[in-house]
């Protein structure tokens, strides 16, 4: 893989993974419009190595708060009771998608990667995000999720799967329909993210332990998860202080838009 070619795929993977516009469909159609061979899997453990991490720093605060009031050791004994219920919260919304994403990975994979999927995934989700921006009331913070927000959150997750759907996406529609404030929305999904982001990054990097990683893979492997993790910390920051003042109406114009394109793309491929 030519380096400027992993670089460009890791500012993708990094803008498309925590803004709600889908992941799964960039990756699959910037390669494709500019004629590139699929990355491949050394290349996809890069990305996620890349984009946990920014999960991992950006939020330290809370995963630090959260491990210690686990081990009974809370940085601040008010916050005790919180830390564990937010990390109970994450571990139960994050079971919904493990589950699905081992009993249907064959199928994701082989068969629902089609434009057709892809397209509809990209506007059904914009209409439903607008329907969340138009009913929620916008009034509660993340301190005030409760179980049955997290399960929710997490069954919505696993319809994350479907190419096209986005799971910060989708996560974030059912917690602005649920009554949190956006913020509130972005910060746990993005917290939701890190355990997703984990299993796949070591389920892809086992594979690729056991093949050996190709030695002219190491750079753009390197390049890839840096320029994936820097680009993913800015994204994080941006959509926190962007949504503090703003809607998701942009997100759902494009993803609309997105998926009229990729419906027509799709419709050109199968009449050529």
């Amino acid at each position: 893989m030519p380096l400027y070619q992993a670089i460009v795929l890791a500012i993708v993977q990094a803008i498309t993974e925590f803004l709600p516009i889908s992941s799964t469909a960039h990756l699959i159609l910037v390669p494709c419009l500019l004629k590139w061979q699929h990355a491949g899997l050394t290349f996809d453990v890069a990305l996620h190595a890349g984009t946990l991490v920014a999960v991992l720093v950006y939020f330290w605060r809370e995963w630090l708060a959260m491990g210690n009031a686990l081990i009974g050791r809370p940085l601040t004994n008010p916050g005790l009771g919180y830390d564990r219920r937010l990390l109970a919260y994450l571990v139960l919304a994050t079971i919904p998608g493990g589950l699905t994403g081992f009993l249907l990975e064959d199928v994701v994979e082989n068969v629902l990667r089609s434009p057709l999927v892809i397209g509809v995934a990209l506007i059904v989700v914009a209409v439903l995000m607008g329907v969340g921006e138009k009913l929620s009331l916008h009034l509660r913070s993340i301190s005030e999720v409760r179980l049955r927000d997290a399960l929710v959150i997490g069954l919505a997750q696993a319809v994350a799967l479907i190419p096209g759907v986005s799971r910060s996406g989708i996560t974030m529609t059912a917690a602005l329909l649920l009554g949190l404030t956006r913020t509130a929305a972005a910060r746990f999904s993005f917290l939701l993210s890190a355990p997703v982001i984990a299993g796949a990054a070591l389920k892809k990097g086992w594979d690729v332990w056991r093949t050996g990683l190709p030695e002219d893979m190491i750079l753009p492997f390197v390049a890839g998860t840096a320029v994936a993790g820097l680009a993913a910390y800015l994204v994080i920051a941006w959509l926190l202080r962007y949504l503090a003042s703003n809607t998701f109406k942009i997100f759902i114009v494009y993803r609309l838009a997105l998926g009229v394109i990729v419906l027509a793309l799709g419709w050109g491929l199968r009449h050529d």
